[in-house]
Formats: C-alpha cells, structure tokens, sequence
C-alpha cells in the first residue's frame, strides 16, 4: 500500500480507541477544535456507540488499519430543526492535503443527505484558511462571524459560521 492510500468508511465500535487516539492528537494542536484535549475514552466510545445506534453520518478515514481521520455530521434534536446537522471534522497532521478530507468530507454530506439532513452547518476558526476553502468548494458559504469569540494561548480567534443548503429553495 502507497503512503497515501487510504480508505473512507463508517466508523465502527472497534474504532473508538483510535477515534479518541485522534481527536486527542488533534484537539491538542490547540488550532482547530475547540477542545484542547479528548473527553475520557469511556465518553469517546459512548459516544460512538450512539452516532452507530442512531445510523448517523459518522465516517472515518482508514491508511490499512490506522485511522487517519474523521467526519461527522450530527442532526439536530430539537423539534423543527431535524433537517439540519452539525459538522465536525479532523485529519492528523500527516495526512493532511493529501485529499483525506476533501474524501471525508464528500463522503460524509452524502451519507448525511441520505438520511434526511438538508442543512449541514459548521463553525471554523477564521485562521484557519485550508479548511474555509475545503468548505467553500463543496458548497458552504459563510452566514456569519462571531468576532474575537476564543482567547486561548494570547491569540484572539473569530469564528467563522457557515452552512450548506441541499435540495432546499433559498
């Protein structure tokens, strides 16, 4: 297997250890998430084991066995807001513009459309270009900035929030 094969699928039950391995890996970058650190590995797999119970658009990127990174797309609870869902999404440094999440993330609104989600939403550092742009090119636009909304390590950060319609009118 080339360096940069790798594979999309669901996630499964066994992932959830390096699912927690790889969210940590990445919230500890203190860059693009909004957590610093992974919840407990107990929460971890709760979690897992809910987005597969539901059937929700929870993919993970596979190079073999190791899982390189993720993308999920959670709907919302609350009456009238089920046709939307919250993006979440991450690739560990290595493999990142190497087409992992250009895959995740295409994979990903598939999965989620076929399983009723018209809107999916997200929220992005305003620094962090690489992923605005993977965004924009799939479709999502910008609905608006939350200025200065995270302080951490002295840096001011804004939030970017943008969404993608599908098969709505607007």
């Amino acid at each position: 297997m080339k360096e940069t094969e790798f594979s999309v699928a669901p996630i499964r039950a066994e992932h959830a250890v390096q699912f927690h391995q790889v969210l940590d890996a990445i919230a500890r970058e203190r860059i693009y998430l909004g957590q610093t650190e992974a919840r407990s590995p107990a929460w971890v797999s709760e979690f897992v084991a809910t987005n597969i119970k539901h059937d929700y658009a929870q993919l993970v990127a596979l190079h073999g066995e190791q899982m390189i990174g993720w993308c999920d797309i959670l709907p919302h609870p609350l009456p009238g807001f089920g046709h939307g869902g919250t993006l979440g999404m991450g690739v560990i440094k290595p493999w990142r513009g190497q087409g992992v999440g250009q895959a995740l993330l295409a994979a990903t609104i598939d999965s989620a459309l076929n399983r009723g989600i018209t809107r999916v939403e997200l929220e992005v550092y305003a620094g962090n270009a690489a992923a605005i742009g993977l965004y924009r090119k799939h479709g999502f636009v910008v609905e608006g900035v939350k200025r200065k909304a995270r302080i951490l390590d002295g840096r001011h950060d804004d939030v970017v929030m943008m969404a993608l319609l599908v098969g709505m009118a607007c």
